[in-house]
């Protein structure tokens, strides 16, 4: 399955989108993404000059993803930073789903980024992850 994602028409005060990749890992980061473009209108002028981890548990793959978002949504808000996934590693054992991911980017800048949505929160509504002959897919809905 080729990675990427795609934004829902019709939600109102939300933004929801769908995010496909081959693999978990691929998938959590291709979300990054899709929260980086809601958030700027150019998620290409957001460079990699910054580095952070992050590592991260919840009881399932749901709201492991929730969790994700919503702390990418925070280091905007409160550290001021635009990141994304560089890379994520997803394991699952003894009901717990966990993170362990490389995140990079820069502090937000108004003359640099042209805002999109403010993007407040990842929200639990109509959230899911589905396996697929060709990978994974998961819907988002994003609170704006």
């Amino acid at each position: 399955m080729k990675a990427g994602f795609a934004f829902v028409e019709g939600a109102t005060s939300d933004l929801a989108f769908v995010a496909q990749a081959a693999t978990l890992d691929a998938l959590f980061a291709v979300a990054s993404e899709a929260l980086l473009a809601a958030t700027v209108e150019d998620p290409s002028s957001v460079a990699p000059s910054e580095r952070r981890t992050l590592s991260l548990a919840e009881p399932d793959l749901e709201l492991l993803l929730l969790r994700f978002l919503n702390e990418l949504v925070w280091l905007r808000d409160a550290k001021g930073l635009l990141l994304r996934a560089e890379s994520v590693r997803i394991t699952r054992e003894e009901g717990e789903a966990q993170l362990e991911a490389t995140l990079v980017g820069e502090p937000l800048s108004r003359i640099r980024h042209a805002l999109a949505a403010d993007v407040k929160a990842a929200t639990a509504h109509g959230l899911r992850i589905e396996g697929r002959p060709e990978g994974f897919e998961a819907r988002v809905t994003l609170d704006v």
